[in-house]
């Protein structure tokens, strides 16, 4: 029997005193002071938004193991300075290494990172070796840290290309996950999300990063944004612009999530994209929280909508675990360690 692996989970019910301190740090920088000490956080504060969310969820739904983030529209690294993401960011992850600690046959960690927008990527070269060394099995990769402009140069340039080499050498994946909008053109989790994980393919497809990095690989969350649906569009591109066909440009090292909040969604993603390329995900508590009232169950109960699939055992068994654990071979390593 497989494990239900959910490859996309965040911290979205955060103890109090921890969002409380982050409005107080922004308050200082804009004041121009020192930021107040960080509040003593117990155990049972984690334990108890925890176990009312996400961990009651998990076991309503019929998952085993979420791969946890600190939550996503909160990273906002375009929100002070260098500094200042980079002290969010350590007491962000600093968290989720102890939901890892305390649940850890039910969460394995992943990370944030403080690309403040005027930075390189040494503090999130840095940060991802202290995670990692804390047990982490990957990253979050925000491809637009301005927050909803596109500034930054795609991901194929070689303004991250040091941040892929220690992403390489530590064998971990990233998630390609911006954070809040702060263009009023774009709403975050409706319109932005999903321009920026389209934007990302993109990207990828314009270039040839994959030939300097072929091991690298990147999980586009919410379905792929638009590519599934566009499929044909963008192997028309790569034909155009003389790339070779995207199984081999790009699908050894691109994979999406299942998070997409309908039925018809996850068919036609699993028709299109190969079941070795799509990694089970949920997003719970998170962007849609609601029930859909043309079936009565939540928008993000998603594994239902993969149970419901017409696919082999084997082809379900890759969605649900095998694949998380190719793409996350630390992840691997851990569960073999627990005898699974």
């Amino acid at each position: 029997m497989s494990l239900i692996i959910d490859c996309h989970g965040h911290y979205t019910v955060l103890p109090k005193g921890h969002d409380a301190w982050r409005e107080e740090q922004k308050a200082a920088f804009k004041a121009g002071v020192p930021a107040p000490a960080y509040p003593e956080i117990s155990d049972d504060e984690i334990r108890d938004t925890i176990e009312s969310n996400q961990l009651r969820l998990i076991k309503e739904r019929g998952a085993d193991l979420t791969i946890f983030s600190p939550r996503a529209s909160a990273m906002a690294p375009h929100v002070g300075d260098a500094a200042m993401a980079k002290e969010w960011a350590i007491r962000c992850n600093d968290l989720i290494a102890r939901v890892v600690a305390m649940f850890p046959e039910t969460f394995a960690g992943v990370c944030m990172l403080p690309q403040s927008p005027q930075a390189d990527m040494t503090n999130s070269i840095a940060e991802l070796e202290r995670c990692v060394g804390l047990g982490f099995i990957g990253c979050n990769l925000n491809p637009d840290p301005g927050g909803g402009h596109f500034r930054h140069p795609p991901l194929t340039d070689r303004y991250w290309y040091p941040f892929y080499e220690k992403m390489v050498e530590l064998d971990v994946p990233a998630m390609i996950h911006v954070s809040g909008s702060c263009n009023p053109a774009m709403h975050a989790t409706g319109g932005y999300y999903i321009a920026a994980d389209t934007i990302a393919f993109m990207q990828l497809l314009e270039g040839d990063l994959f030939a300097d990095f072929p091991t690298l690989r990147f999980i586009i969350p919410h379905g792929g944004g638009a590519v599934p649906y566009h499929w044909g569009r963008y192997r028309g591109l790569a034909d155009m612009l003389k790339k070779p066909s995207l199984d081999m440009h790009l699908m050894n090292n691109i994979f999406f999530d299942t998070c997409v909040y309908h039925q018809p969604g996850i068919d036609l993603l699993a028709d299109v994209i190969d079941n070795k390329n799509i990694l089970f995900g949920s997003e719970m508590v998170g962007a849609v929280r609601g029930i859909d009232p043309t079936t009565g169950h939540y928008f993000d109960d998603t594994k239902r909508y993969v149970d419901a699939l017409d696919i082999s055992d084997a082809e379900r068994h890759a969605i649900f675990e095998g694949n998380a654990r190719r793409v996350f071979p630390r992840l691997d390593a851990q569960l073999k360690a627990r005898g699974l």
